[in-house]
């Protein structure tokens, strides 16, 4: 059992019959007679929908135990995405929907984090910044300012806006909780996807 205060992101537990996720959680503690509130944002394991929610400090909650493994991405397979655990080579197939929307950022070989409760994959852990290449963008134009961007093709087909200097075959950072451009790879680097 765990305490509604001691609520923490990537935490699991049961409540009212159904299993959740902790995707945030806020503990704000109360004054005089007034108890401790914490304001937790889930997420339904079976329906995967997201729920806001505040709790009574005090209040008690059986907590499930959340297995994480780190997992390496090998294919898409129509809706899912196959995985394979580097030290057994054990496959495992996790539905798109549970990978979400960078599902199509992922490369064959990425290594990833992948939470299980009671056996089910139930969250993908991505790093906190995706190294993509540039298939296709507009070349260079020196003459404009930095600060406008312009569409390119990642090499998985997908479009983003980058900075006028970024050409085709640079290696771009991204950030991938907004899909945003956050630096051109150096050249030393690149040396590396070579």
């Amino acid at each position: 059992m765990t305490t509604a205060s001691q609520l923490r992101a990537g935490m699991a537990f049961k409540y009212e019959g159904q299993d959740y996720r902790v995707v945030s959680a806020e503990y704000h503690p109360g004054q005089g007679k007034m108890g401790g509130v914490t304001h937790a944002r889930l997420q339904n394991l079976i329906t995967r929908t997201l729920w806001e929610h505040s709790f009574r400090s005090e209040l008690k909650l059986e907590d499930i135990p959340v297995e994480k493994q780190a997992l390496e991405f090998l294919y898409p397979d129509g809706g899912h995405c196959v995985f394979m655990n580097p030290q057994n080579y054990e496959q495992t197939e996790i539905p798109k929907d549970i990978v979400g929307p960078l599902a199509e950022f992922m490369d064959p070989g990425m290594k990833v984090s992948v939470e299980f409760v009671d056996g089910r994959a139930v969250n993908v852990l991505f790093p906190d910044i995706l190294e993509l290449k540039i298939a296709d963008t507009a070349p260079p134009i020196h003459q404009q300012q930095d600060s406008t961007f312009k569409p390119a093709k990642l090499e998985n087909g997908v479009e983003i806006m980058v900075p006028q200097f970024v050409k085709a075959g640079d290696i771009i950072r991204l950030d991938p909780q907004t899909l945003k451009y956050v630096e051109r790879v150096k050249a030393d680097a690149k040396a590396k996807h070579a």
